[in-house]
């Protein structure tokens, strides 16, 4: 079998990379000429660990190709995965599908006679894939083309277990012929007993937006218990644990930080109370969760500017953490870089360091001081922030830290050390939803 994939970014990069390992041929197409060169040569534009070596295995196997013509990745291929960026607009924070139709009319254009499945993997908005089959329309027979919805759950750092080792592959069709090519492609999952959900178009880009939708309200509201556990004296982690062993609540996405961020949930929330109001159907609670996100970093920065004795003006503050999330270089919407950009305006003085993601945030700040590791950052540092929960921050030398500081202050937004362990090596000690600790002395 031979498949299409027209976007090699980090959705299409991953699933064709993927794709190709279940013995299938697969043929990447981007327009970036650059990126493309540096696939051919076995180099990976994004951080994704395991990625670099499944994409060179593969390539090296004859199974992934890349280029930068649509045509070759049509011809020969029973179905054509869009794998394009959707980007949130400015102003009503619909998904922009610039990029989906084009990579559509440039499908269409390149099919011969025969038949092929165009499926959409980019996340769309309700009603795309109807649209997509009628501009489709305009240039092939209908009897030439089916239309379909595959959305991805792929979370950055650990893409590739999640797509060989799916919780569900969701496949919206139309025609039982699209159904049995995907079901062929998908064939390894089925294998493995993988759920395959087989629904109509509408349906599967709606699970798409549920989902994420979910997940975003799950952390907005572990979040807001966490501030009020602050007020009243309890722990949220130990709420979280009490409430997430319930099986109908679970303990996934429960964990009480700076807010979520990356490429998918800020921008999938806000399309989805667009698309909703645009349907005169609003999702109040949806429309709570962003506005509360939005809000979480300037808590964060007054976490800090309390734990700095009311301003952080003049301070020293290092800063550990600037992905979103660990395991991925993306900053995309990440907390942290409202975190930098609220504390520079209040005055402070940044040092910063993430083992990822420093080169695309140098471009974004000019007045931060990038360090070559941890401790640098820490050098004569009047507070220390833990953004972001990378591994190597799990297990400071706290003796090291405490000597490099200027003052032993740490303001923890990931809750990745114990109270105890904090008051056992004396450090004023602030979290997210637990009780302060005040053991500088």
């Amino acid at each position: 079998m031979r498949i299409g994939m027209i976007g090699a970014g980090y959705v299409g990069l991953v699933s064709g990379a993927c794709f190709s390992e279940f013995g299938i041929d697969v043929v990447c197409v981007d327009r970036d000429p650059s990126k493309i060169d540096m696939l051919r040569d076995g180099e990976i534009p994004i951080y994704e660990p395991g990625l670099e070596s499944l994409v060179r295995s593969n390539a090296r196997a004859g199974r992934l190709s890349f280029t930068t013509e649509t045509e070759d990745a049509v011809a020969g291929s029973e179905a054509v995965f869009i794998a394009v960026g959707t980007p949130g607009r400015h102003g009503d924070g619909r998904a922009d599908l610039h990029n989906v139709r084009e990579a559509a009319e440039d499908v269409a254009r390149c099919m011969d006679d025969g038949y092929k499945v165009i499926v959409m993997k980019s996340t769309v908005p309700v009603g795309t894939g109807r649209e997509i089959g009628k501009l489709v329309a305009k240039h092939r027979p209908p009897e030439t083309f089916d239309i379909a919805s595959n959305p991805e759950f792929l979370r950055e750092g650990s893409a590739i277990g999640d797509f060989m080792r799916p919780d569900r592959v969701v496949i919206g069709v139309e025609s039982e012929r699209a159904a049995r090519i995907l079901q062929a492609v998908y064939r390894p999952l089925y294998l493995l007993e993988t759920p395959i959900v087989l629904t109509a178009l509408e349906t599967a880009e709606m699970i798409k937006y549920a989902a994420n939708a979910f997940l975003a309200t799950k952390i907005t509201f572990i979040n807001e218990i966490a501030d009020l556990c602050e007020k009243v004296g309890a722990d949220v982690q130990d709420v979280a644990r009490g409430i997430g062993l319930d099986g109908r609540i679970g303990s996934k996405f429960l964990h009480a930080g700076p807010g979520y961020g990356g490429s998918c949930l800020p921008k999938d929330t806000r399309a989805l109370v667009s698309a909703a109001r645009q349907a005169g159907t609003p999702v109040r609670i949806v429309e709570a969760v962003v506005e509360a996100n939005e809000a979480r970093v300037r808590r964060m920065i007054d976490k800090v500017e309390a734990a700095c004795g009311g301003s952080v003006s003049g301070r020293r503050i290092a800063v550990l953490g600037i992905t979103f999330k660990p395991n991925t270089d993306d900053i995309r919407e990440s907390p942290g870089l409202g975190i930098l950009a609220g504390l520079l305006e209040r005055g402070a003085n940044l040092r910063a360091f993430d083992p990822q993601g420093m080169d695309a945030a140098r471009r974004l700040f000019g007045g931060v001081e990038w360090c070559e590791d941890a401790y640098a950052a820490m050098e004569g540092a009047d507070c220390l922030a833990i953004v972001t929960e990378w591994n190597e921050f799990r297990a400071l030398d706290l003796s090291r830290v405490r000597a490099l500081m200027k003052t032993p202050t740490i303001v923890d937004m990931r809750n990745i050390y114990e109270l105890d362990e904090m008051e056992n090596a004396s450090f004023d000690y602030r979290s997210v939803g637990r009780r302060t600790v005040e053991g500088a002395a």
